[in-house]
């Protein structure tokens, strides 16, 4: 049983003048861990004039500095008192809890329209569930919307979020994650956490996905050339087995893992 407690929460609200209403934020108070974070849009140019952008742009710095300077609970109700005209607080709302990240990016998505920004703010989310404790189940591939991420993730376009499934990676991949994928795996594959397709299950109509740890054993052919004598699949969780090919041709690398967002 999971234990979840009462957290607050308050909406930022932008009240720009000629312009509707827009709510720009979230602010999440844990009052027993005297903890509060905000999480805020990034489409700025698209809720304010020019002028009001570039104050509004330092509402999240602004808000780390209060809390601390003075506390969660001192810099919640000095931002209550003070917060008018353009910027506004709504009153304070409870929510339940398991875990204050999670709550707050719930909290983000429930009530804050941001912008679908392509490969600016937002990326892909596809239907894919890569197994990360098996092959996994057989399951086509479709896009199924946009996704915020956060702004410190330098985007590309070959960028993709699709959710893990399994215990074999964790702890750094838990079970349930959706996780941020790029297409393009640069340079050597040896050590990276790749997502794999295994080609003999796609051959009997369906497709199946796993996510693991590349390593590979290299021999010289009878070209002279080097060539891959077996690739290795391996899982970051000691509770679980590597899976070895001696055909590359079995298998084809779909991405390279980025980083976990939830």
């Amino acid at each position: 049983m999971i234990a979840t407690q009462t957290l607050a929460y308050l909406l930022v609200d932008i009240c720009a003048p000629g312009r509707r209403i827009e709510t720009a934020g979230v602010l999440l108070y844990d009052p027993a861990e005297n903890r509060l974070e905000g999480k805020f849009r990034r489409d700025w140019d698209q809720i304010v004039d020019e002028d009001e952008q570039e104050v509004l742009e330092e509402l999240p710095s602004h808000l780390d500095d209060l809390v601390r300077e003075m506390g969660a609970e001192a810099a919640l109700g000095h931002l209550e008192d003070s917060f008018s005209n353009i910027v506004r607080l709504s009153e304070r709302r409870s929510a339940l809890s398991a875990e204050f990240d999670s709550t707050l990016r719930r909290l983000y998505k429930q009530h804050v329209p941001a912008t679908v920004q392509p490969y600016r703010t937002h990326l892909p989310v596809y239907t894919l569930r890569a197994a990360a404790g098996s092959w996994g189940e057989q399951m086509a591939v479709e896009e199924k919307g946009w996704d915020e991420v956060p702004g410190d993730l330098r985007i590309t376009e070959d960028m993709f979020i699709a959710q893990v499934v399994g215990r074999s990676m964790e702890p750094v991949i838990p079970d349930g994650s959706w996780c941020v994928f790029r297409r393009n795996v640069v340079g050597s594959r040896e050590g990276k956490r790749l997502l794999v397709e295994n080609l003999a299950e796609s051959e009997a109509g369906g497709q199946r996905y796993t996510v693991k740890r590349y390593h590979s054993k290299k021999r010289y052919s009878e070209d002279g050339e080097w060539v891959h004598s077996v690739v290795r699949f391996e899982p970051l969780n000691p509770e679980f087995e590597a899976w070895e090919i001696d055909d590359e041709h079995q298998c084809r690398v779909l991405a390279e893992f980025v980083r976990v967002l939830e």
